[in-house]
């Protein structure tokens, strides 16, 4: 009973640090990693000895197995598919060719640094080819890098994965049974790779099939099910062949994306909140259970063999793989920068610590210190610095120009023009054919077609435009285009116009996602206006609010007192040589420029006065 007490308090304490951890990360803005870390190892018995996770045992391994596989299955299931196609060259680069650099430049760092013996200075060297989601996407959410070197970042996290994870085990028999010919390592990671692959994409299909096919199931049950499902071919995979269950988690969840179930934005909300909490567990515990004293063993070479594996081997990498890509020298550096190591490379390195004192081998726990000393350092210096490398190097999406506008109506077509006429890139969107050609007539470019249609979208390049707009009159439509357009390909700016009703319907007053942005003005009716355009009541005026604060407020209740009113809509602000759609809730700042549209009416003529007779 006092064993299982001891146990119920470990995992509380656990619970409760690990979302500790996230929270005070999310509020300041930085990797949850680094505190996951820091309070991992602060209750630890290298620090205050609250946690003992020696006291789980076996259980721990399942945990890490169990946990490593939903964060893959959620990686593959959060994979932009369309956009991986844009990279797709240099992706497949990093993961064959890149980790063959990080593979030969880590077991020659470690060995020669570390003073790590050959065999297993490789094995820790296929431990960190791995970067891993769990870090990277977080990071560059916080980061706001730009879409072509997020998307590659993301896919390197999700696919490596399972490729590096298995490659370590293979190198790990390798170490174990003292074979290491070139056939038994390419049919062993291919072996892995094909039967987990074949497992993932059948079971996913299914998966798929049940959520389309299975009413009857509560959203509730579909979720759980999901979960039940891909632990099931987890077990499969790795029953038939040790390791394979890695690939099996990231192939089942990429096919379940390309299934396009209805539920998908609840299951891979549902799937992304036991993620956090499995990331937040298990970091508490594998940081709990590495020993400082062991970091500290390693010397002055430890530090400089992750130093050579951040500074040489990762750019040589990046150089490498992206040689024909279209990626600019901007671009890669920041490629070469960001590369941390996450909980797939602590978790398969503590299990092979074990494994390597069990069979009486030494540098297990040498090998766990080093990946835990890189991914300390990888997260520190990488994560925490991003942000400002991201700006300086100019690869932050925020800076992307252009607009999509959907809806070739006269407002619409107005915006265009204002956009156009100030060095703008626009394209416009409808399914109209008058609106299209009206909008051709005025040297607008416009693509006719449904708005709906996703692959008509991307064909158009709204994954490369740094804001996407719907101003059509249908406000529902408006709503819930804007809310797929961010789902499907995450523009830097979404925004969509629908004013506030007096009794809203559920659902169509306001955006479901935060990012998603009700232009213009509350009081907004583009019926209204496209009416007003129409008949030639419209000025064009802009008003820069002086620098005095104390005018300024005057100057923006002004303009708002008569936005409310529905005499002025804001179109555009123009704030340090940036310009941007205005959006309804903006906070205008002194020196700003509002440009808007005033409604002057036109004097109703007076009717002649009848002729007395």
């Amino acid at each position: 009973m006092e064993g299982s007490l001891d146990i119920t308090l470990l995992m509380v304490i656990t619970v409760v640090a690990g979302i500790a951890a996230q929270v005070i990360a999310d509020y300041l803005k930085v990797p949850s990693i680094v505190f996951l870390l820091s309070f991992g190892i602060l209750l630890g018995p290298s620090g205050l000895g609250v946690i003992h996770p020696s006291l789980l045992g076996s259980g721990l391994e399942v945990m890490v197995s169990l946990s490593v596989a939903l964060i893959l299955f959620e990686g593959g299931l959060n994979l932009q598919l369309r956009e991986v196609e844009e990279v797709s060259s240099s992706l497949r680069n990093l993961v064959t060719i890149g980790s063959l650099i990080t593979l030969l430049g880590g077991g020659m760092a470690a060995h020669w640094l570390s003073e790590f013996p050959w065999q297993i200075a490789f094995l820790y060297a296929s431990l960190v080819v791995v970067t891993g989601p769990t870090v990277i996407a977080p990071l560059l959410k916080q980061v706001g890098a730009d879409r072509k070197v997020s998307t590659l970042l993301e896919g390197e996290g999700v696919i490596i994965d399972p490729v590096g994870a298995i490659l370590a085990v293979v190198v790990l028999n390798i170490v174990l049974r003292g074979n290491a010919d070139p056939y038994t390592i390419i049919s062993g990671l291919t072996l892995r790779l094909g039967i987990g692959g074949a497992i993932g994409v059948g079971g996913g299909w299914l998966l798929g099939l049940l959520l389309k096919k299975a009413e009857f199931l509560s959203e509730d049950l579909k979720n759980l099910s999901v979960l039940a499902g891909l632990w099931g071919l987890f077990g499969a995979a790795q029953t038939l062949l040790n390791e394979s269950g890695l690939m099996t988690a990231v192939a089942a969840g990429i096919m379940l994306r390309v299934a396009s179930v209805p539920e998908e934005r609840l299951l891979r909300r549902f799937k992304n909140q036991l993620s956090i909490l499995a990331i937040s567990v298990l970091f508490i515990l594998l940081s709990a259970d590495l020993s400082i004293a062991s970091i500290f063993a390693l010397g002055p070479g430890g530090f400089l063999t992750v130093l050579v594996l951040m500074f040489v081997v990762r750019p040589i990498n990046i150089i490498v793989s992206t040689w024909n890509s279209d990626l600019n020298w901007r671009q890669k550096a920041f490629l070469s920068w960001v590369a941390p190591r996450g909980i797939v490379a602590a978790s398969v390195a503590s299990l092979f610590s074990i494994s390597l004192t069990q069979q009486g081998i030494n540098g297990g726990d040498a090998i766990k210190a080093l990946v835990f000393l890189t991914i300390i350092l990888t997260v520190f210096v990488q994560g925490l610095t991003a942000r400002w490398v991201a700006g300086w190097l100019k690869v932050r999406s925020d800076e992307a120009s252009g607009a999509m506008i959907v809806g070739c109506n006269a407002f619409g077509r107005q915006l265009a023009h204002l956009l156009k006429n100030r060095g703008e890139d626009v394209v416009m969107i409808d399914a109209n054919p008058d609106y299209c050609q009206q909008a051709r007539s005025e040297n607008l470019r416009v693509y006719q077609t449904s708005a709906l249609d996703m692959e008509a979208l991307n064909s158009a390049g709204v994954s490369s435009v740094g804001t996407f707009l719907t101003v059509t009159s249908n406000l529902e439509v408006n709503s819930v285009l804007a809310e797929r357009v961010n789902e499907e390909f995450h523009p830097p700016r979404v925004l969509a116009a629908f004013p506030t009703k007096a009794d809203p319907k559920p659902g169509t007053d306001t955006p479901i996602s935060p990012e998603i942005k009700r232009a213009f003005s509350p009081k907004l009716s583009i019926k209204k206006w496209n009416q007003y355009l129409a008949k030639s009541e419209v000025k064009v005026n802009e008003t820069v609010l002086d620098t005095d604060e104390g005018k300024c407020q005057k100057q923006r209740n002004h303009l708002r007192a008569l936005a409310k009113a529905g005499t002025l809509t804001p179109m555009l602000v123009e704030r340090q040589d940036q310009i941007r759609i205005a959006k309804a809730d903006e906070d205008w700042q002194p020196g700003d420029r509002v440009i808007y549209l005033l409604h002057i009416p036109k004097p109703v003529a007076a009717e002649p006065t009848p002729e007395k007779v």
